[in-house]
C-alpha cells in the first residue's frame, strides 16, 4: 500500500505516532489504497459538515452511539484540534487523539467493505447513467447516485450500527476519541467524498479506471450490435415462417415455455428536446408559448427521472412520493427557472407576493417540500416529539457553550442575542433561519444536529440560495 500526505502536519508528535501504523509511499503517490491527511486546524464556532454526505456520516455516528455525553466530549476534542493525522484505508480510519492531560490514544473506526459483487452492481449502475460518471469525474456524490446505488442493493452511506469503534482506551462503545475521529472525518468528507468510497473498498484511481473500462466495453458492444446482419424479416417487415400473433389465452398457457421478455431499452442520457413553438403564426389569446415550452421541458426531465427510478431493482417496494399540491409545484417550477416573467406568473398563480415567493424558492432549494413546509406551515409537536427536540438541544453544545434560546410555538427556538432561529420539522430535522428585512428567511439545509444548523444561521457567508432538489 501507499499513502499520500495532503499537507504538512501541525503536530510533529502526533505525526510520529501515526507513523507507527501507516505505511508511507516514498514518492507521495495518491495511487494506493491508503491516504493520510495532516491534522486540521481547530473548528471552533463552525459546523463539522456542510455537505449532505458529510451530514449523513455524522447522523450514522449520532444514531449509533449510546452515550450522548461521550459524543459531546469527542466533539469538543475535535473542535480543539486534538485529532492528529487521519489515515483512511479500505474498511478503517485511524488517528491518534490527545486528551487534555497530554495522553494520547490510537483510535480506529471500522466500516464494512463492499463485496466484489456489490462493486460490480454499483459500477454497472453508474455506467448506465452518464450523469453519474460525470459527477464522479467532478468529485461529487449527488443524492441520485446514492439512491440509485441503494436501488441496486449497494449501500454507500453508513447506517445505524455500521461504524464500529476500536480505541486504545478500551471503551466498549463510541468513546470521546473515536467520536472526535468521526467528527474530524466529516470535515474531510466535505472536501472529498471519494474517501467514503475508499473506506468501502475502492480507491479513486481504481474506481475511475474500472468505470472507463466498462464504458468503453459497453460502447464497443453497442457498435457491434448495429453492424449485425439482417434479423430474418421479409421486405414487408413480417418474420419469415411465423404468424402475425397468437391468442392471448394460448400465449398465457405457454408462459413457462416462452423465452423471457427482452431487457428494456437503455435510458437516454438526457431528456429529449421539447417542440419549438416559435412559429410564424400568432398563438391564440391567453396562450403563452414560452411558458408552454418551459412546462414541456420540465415534464420531459421529470419523466426521465421517474422512468430511471421505476427501472431500479426493488422499486416496487419503495414508498410512493407524496403528490405535490399546486402551490408546492409552483414553487418547484419557480426554483428551476431564471426567467423572471415566468417566476412572476407562478407567484401570481400560487397567491404569493414576490417577497413571499422568493423565500419559498429559497426554502425549496434547501430541502424541497420538507423545507417549504417548515417555512409556511405551523404545527404543534406532540409531547414525544417535543421531548426529543428538547433532549437534542440539551446535548448539542458543550458545557458553557449553549446559547440562550427562547422557545416559541410551532417547534421554533429563537436565539436571544442574535436574529437567528432554529425550527424543528416534522421529519425530525433542524432548519436554520435568519431574520432579513423583518422576515424569517431560510439560512441553510436541515440536519439532525441543532448546533450545526445554528452555525449555518450565524455564518456571515451563508449562501442566499442552495441547490434545487427534485428539479
Amino acid at each position: 500500500m501507499s499513502t499520500r500526505y495532503d499537507g504538512g502536519s501541525e503536530d510533529g508528535a502526533t505525526d510520529g505516532a501515526v507513523a507507527g501504523f501507516a505505511h508511507h509511499a516514498p514518492d507521495g503517490s495518491a495511487d494506493g489504497d491508503e491516504r493520510t491527511f495532516a491534522a486540521l486546524a481547530p473548528a471552533a464556532g463552525r459546523a463539522f459538515a456542510h455537505t449532505w454526505w458529510g451530514r449523513a456520516w455524522l447522523k450514522a455516528l449520532e444514531d449509533t452511539a449510546l452515550d450522548a455525553q461521550q459524543l459531546k466530549r469527542g466533539r469538543r476534542q475535535a473542535r480543539e484540534g486534538a485529532v492528529g493525522a487521519v489515515s483512511v484505508r479500505p474498511g478503517r480510519i485511524t488517528a491518534v487523539v490527545q486528551d487534555r492531560d497530554g495522553t494520547a490514544q490510537r483510535s480506529d473506526v471500522l466500516l464494512q467493505q463492499l463485496s466484489d459483487e456489490e462493486w460490480d452492481r454499483f459500477l454497472d449502475m453508474a455506467v448506465d447513467r452518464a450523469g453519474h460518471i460525470a459527477a464522479l469525474l467532478d468529485r461529487e456524490m449527488p443524492p441520485h447516485l446514492v439512491e440509485d446505488a441503494a436501488g441496486a442493493g449497494v449501500e454507500l452511506l453508513p447506517g445505524i450500527g455500521d461504524l464500529e469503534p476500536e480505541c486504545g482506551c478500551e471503551a466498549w462503545d463510541h468513546c470521546p476519541h473515536s467520536a472526535a475521529l468521526c467528527y474530524q472525518l466529516a470535515r474531510l468528507l466535505d472536501q472529498d467524498p471519494f474517501l467514503l468510497l475508499l473506506m468501502r473498498g475502492r480507491s479513486e484511481r481504481r474506481l475511475l479506471h474500472e468505470l472507463q473500462v466498462r464504458s468503453v466495453a459497453r460502447a464497443a458492444r453497442a457498435a457491434g450490435a448495429k453492424e449485425e446482419p439482417g434479423d430474418g424479416t421479409d421486405d414487408d417487415g413480417a418474420r419469415s415462417g411465423e404468424e402475425a400473433g397468437v391468442p392471448a389465452v394460448a400465449a398465457f398457457a405457454a408462459r413457462d415455455l416462452l423465452p423471457p421478455l427482452p431487457a428494456p431499452p437503455p435510458l437516454p442520457p438526457e431528456p429529449g428536446q421539447p417542440p419549438a413553438l416559435d412559429t410564424e403564426g400568432t398563438p391564440p389569446a391567453g396562450v403563452d408559448a414560452d411558458a408552454l415550452e418551459f412546462l414541456a421541458a420540465d415534464a420531459a426531465a421529470r419523466a426521465l427521472r421517474l422512468l430511471s427510478e421505476a427501472l431500479l431493482p426493488g422499486h416496487e417496494q419503495q414508498p410512493e412520493e407524496p403528490e405535490l399540491t399546486p402551490g408546492q409545484d409552483a414553487v418547484r417550477l419557480a426554483a428551476t427557472t431564471s426567467d423572471q416573467r415566468l417566476v412572476a406568473r407562478l407567484g401570481s398563480g400560487s397567491g404569493r407576493r414576490p417577497a413571499e415567493l422568493d423565500l419559498a424558492v429559497r426554502a425549496w432549494r434547501y430541502g424541497g417540500a420538507a423545507a417549504l413546509s417548515v417555512l409556511e406551515d405551523t404545527w404543534t409537536p406532540e409531547p414525544e416529539a417535543l421531548a426529543r427536540a428538547t433532549a437534542a438541544l440539551d446535548a448539542a453544545w458543550e458545557d458553557g457553550d449553549t446559547p440562550r434560546l427562547r422557545a416559541g410555538g410551532g417547534g421554533r427556538w429563537t436565539v436571544a442575542e442574535a436574529p437567528v432561529q432554529l425550527r424543528y420539522g416534522r421529519d425530525g430535522r433542524w432548519w436554520p433561519y435568519r431574520k432579513e428585512r423583518g422576515r424569517w428567511a431560510p439560512a441553510g439545509p436541515g440536519g439532525p444536529d441543532p448546533a450545526a444548523a445554528l452555525a449555518d444561521a450565524l455564518a456571515e457567508d451563508t449562501p442566499a440560495q442552495g441547490s434545487a432538489p427534485g428539479a
